[in-house]
């Protein structure tokens, strides 16, 4: 099989969450034998050994537009966010005037040239900044293009969205597309409501040659958490973080992100690259899994967090998670807690107890090994493009 593929982003300097679960995608396709080429809407095109890389039509005018947008945040110029302002319809509608065609052109192109590519598949781009690009390919060239939403719940109408992000279904016509891909079983319906003709779920998974565990020796962090913002998730960060960490004064909590507010006792860790990343997750005896409401609230949305902290072999705690049971058995692979009181207990009860602590970190590895790594994930979209061709 042959996949054209419009990423969001192949920069991963750039703070898009989602790029690196794009990367993970891509490689695992080139092993299980499928020819990408990849063509980014945001950044430079980054070529890998794992796949081709395809030229930004818009790389100039998308630069501009986010150097713009980034210095009127800086000068706090930046409206507030709101379906109906006029700078996100004028962004929306200079988008669809200006950026669609090249893309258009730019699919076409490519298309024309390699006719062997079997499907067009977008990966989170903004499906407004888009329009009728999809509804040209189909025409002209007669092959199935699918959308994937790495977002749901976040990206729908329903939801606030995140402040930094695009609201991809504002002037948008899900219709366009052979079918929606998304990482969320219960977001299913409400992509069907917007006018999607079919939608499969595909959820998150892991390259575990990526996250894998490494030695350090002696754990010595008790509980650790790494994430951005607190969007979503303030209850959930006061009541395992700040409040955990004042009730048991003699734990080490640390915490590696930015704009998390109040940690209580918990102490911020730098940020020195990726390996030091997955370091202080392996020195941690428990890891804290820390879902948005978002996801947590609409069932069995996925996100990459858990995956990867299995994978590294990490003892999980997390916050109520709807569906987390679709992916790891509560209890066995995973600890849910319910309130502060309760993480608290379960906190105390693992740090003294090791042998439980390896034994929940192995199960959820294994289950990780047998089920979610991202191969698994690449031959579920090969069999979703296949059903179509």
């Amino acid at each position: 099989m042959k996949l054209l593929i419009v990423a969001s982003s192949l920069d991963l300097t750039q703070p898009f969450s989602a790029t690196p679960a794009w990367w993970q995608l891509l490689k695992a396709l080139y092993e299980i034998r499928v020819d990408v080429i990849a063509t980014p809407y945001q950044g430079p095109a980054i070529e890998t050994l794992w796949w081709r890389a395809a030229p930004n039509p818009a790389q100039l005018q998308g630069d501009f537009f986010k150097a713009g947008r980034d210095l009127l945040r800086k000068l706090n110029l930046t409206p507030p966010q709101a379906d109906s302002t006029p700078s996100r319809t004028l962004t929306t509608r200079a988008a669809q005037t200006l950026i669609a065609p090249l893309w258009a052109a730019h699919l076409d192109k490519l298309l024309t040239k390699e006719p062997d590519i079997n499907a067009v598949i977008v990966l989170t781009a903004p499906l407004n900044h888009l329009k009728g690009v999809a509804a040209e390919i189909i025409r002209k060239h007669n092959k199935p293009v699918f959308y994937y939403d790495g977002d749901v719940p976040a990206s729908l109408p329903t939801m606030q969205g995140f402040a930094s992000g695009f609201r991809i279904y504002d002037g948008a016509d899900p219709a366009e597309y052979t079918a929606f891909i998304s990482n969320s079983a219960g977001g299913a319906a409400a992509l069907k409501g917007l006018g999607a003709r079919a939608v499969h779920t595909l959820y998150y998974g892991v390259d575990m040659d990526v996250f894998s565990p490494v030695s350090v020796g002696t754990q010595d962090i008790d509980c650790f958490f790494y994430g951005h913002g607190r969007e979503y998730r303030e209850q959930w960060v006061d009541a395992m973080i700040a409040q955990g960490s004042r009730a048991l004064p003699e734990a080490r909590f640390a915490v590696r992100g930015t704009q998390l507010g109040d940690l209580g006792r918990a102490e911020m860790l730098p940020y020195l690259s990726f390996s030091k990343l997955r370091e202080y997750a392996c020195r941690s005896k428990i890891n804290l899994c820390i879902t948005r409401a978002a996801h947590a609230s609409v069932f069995a949305s996925s996100s990459s967090r858990p995956f990867e902290l299995a994978a590294m072999g990490c003892c999980i705690v997390g916050n109520p998670y709807l569906g987390v049971e679709t992916w790891f058995e509560p209890g066995k692979e995973i600890i849910i807690v319910q309130s502060a009181d309760e993480a608290v207990e379960r906190y105390r009860f693992l740090l003294a107890h090791d042998g439980e602590r390896q034994r929940m970190a192995a199960a959820a590895w294994a289950r990780v090994a047998a089920e979610h790594t991202m191969q698994h994930r690449a031959r579920e979209l090969v069999g979703i493009v296949g059903g179509y061709l």
